[in-house]
């Protein structure tokens, strides 16, 4: 990619050098009419010179698009989403499936959240031996501390996930796309561990919110 666009780029200087070196030249000379100067700036030129001219511009305004064309195609594909971040997906990277590769957050106040676990209100573990239901208590909870800081899912930059069994991913996606916003997941980091803080719990989930200014 880098190769063509300074192929492109040198096409350009030659374009340019070769006008450069024609209005030097005594070609470019102001014709006459019947004795009488031209009166207008295209009659300034010879016809050849008119050809020239009008060849040169169209080339450089092909060069124009071949170029831009160029840049378009080596960026990555990126998408704005509500709350103004950025949630980018490289050429060069795997297609992602229920997460972004990369996210460039907005300026604004950043929310840091521990990590989230199947407790309810009172401290009682939700869904003994029950993914789905620690999942949907998990995601609950995760909602309640982002709204505790002025935030919702959309504003979500980060999930770091921990389950203690991955075969266990079918429910925890049919809970997690409840929440998120589907069409610009956040980035994520999915690990499985052999045990978590408390006997009994089967998942927990910290996340990462910046609400814009």
């Amino acid at each position: 990619m880098l190769s063509t666009r300074i192929g492109i780029c040198a096409a350009w200087c030659k374009i340019c050098a070769r006008c450069s070196s024609s209005a030097a030249s005594s070609r470019w000379k102001p014709l006459t009419h019947n004795g009488n100067p031209a009166v207008t700036s295209n009659d300034l030129l010879r016809p050849s010179d008119r050809r020239h001219s009008s060849s040169g511009f169209l080339y450089i305004a092909l060069v124009n698009i071949a170029l831009a064309a160029s840049l378009f195609a080596s960026t990555a594909f990126a998408q704005s989403a509500p709350g103004n971040a950025r949630f980018i997906n490289p050429a060069g990277l795997s297609a992602p499936t229920g997460y972004t590769h990369v996210v460039q957050a907005p300026a604004g106040r950043t929310l840091y959240l521990s990590g989230q676990i199947a407790l309810d209100s009172q401290g009682q573990l939700v869904g003994a031996n029950n993914f789905s239901a620690q999942a949907e208590q998990v995601f609950a909870n995760l909602k309640t501390a982002l709204e505790a800081g002025g935030a919702g899912f959309d504003q979500v930059v980060k999930l770091t996930i921990y389950v203690t069994d991955m075969s266990q991913l079918k429910a925890l996606r049919a809970a997690r796309d409840k929440y998120i916003n589907v069409k610009h997941p956040p980035a994520s980091t999915l690990v499985e561990v052999r045990k978590l803080a408390r006997d009994g719990l089967l998942l927990e989930i910290d996340a990462i919110a910046v609400v814009p200014d």
